[in-house]
């Protein structure tokens, strides 16, 4: 099991940016890691995920070019750099582990990732 620690969240006017950062601890070798928000009324949507080994990530449509995720493996942390933050953005934003090495080949799909964040809030203003 993987246990995720999300931090990072607040609230910015549009345009503004902040950095969530999820650190990853627990016995279990971790080999996707994505973020995943949720807004009130919406259901979930993956943000951004990446795999390292491959070198591989993914980013949805309505985020590409304005956020970016890393990996800082000497602190078994990642990262997700939000730019250009505009207030469709707000959500609750969790973190996402997955142990199975199957993941590579669908980092957007919410069923591939075994632990979960408790979430953190981000709030972007008009």
């Amino acid at each position: 099991q993987v246990e995720l620690t999300e931090s990072g969240g607040g609230s910015v006017q549009t345009g503004g940016s902040l950095r969530l950062s999820c650190g990853l601890s627990g016995a279990t070798i971790t080999y996707c890691t994505g973020w995943f928000r949720q807004a009130p009324g919406k259901e979930r949507e993956a943000v951004a995920a990446i795999f390292p080994g491959l070198h591989s990530t993914y980013y949805s449509d309505s985020v590409k070019g304005r956020f970016t995720i890393s990996k800082d493996g000497a602190v078994n942390t990642v990262y997700l750099q939000m730019n250009g933050l505009k207030p469709e953005d707000t959500a609750m934003y969790y973190c996402a582990a997955s142990t199975n090495v199957a993941c590579s080949s669908v980092l957007s799909a919410s069923y591939i990732y075994t632990d979960w964040g408790q979430g953190t809030q981000v709030t972007v203003s008009a």
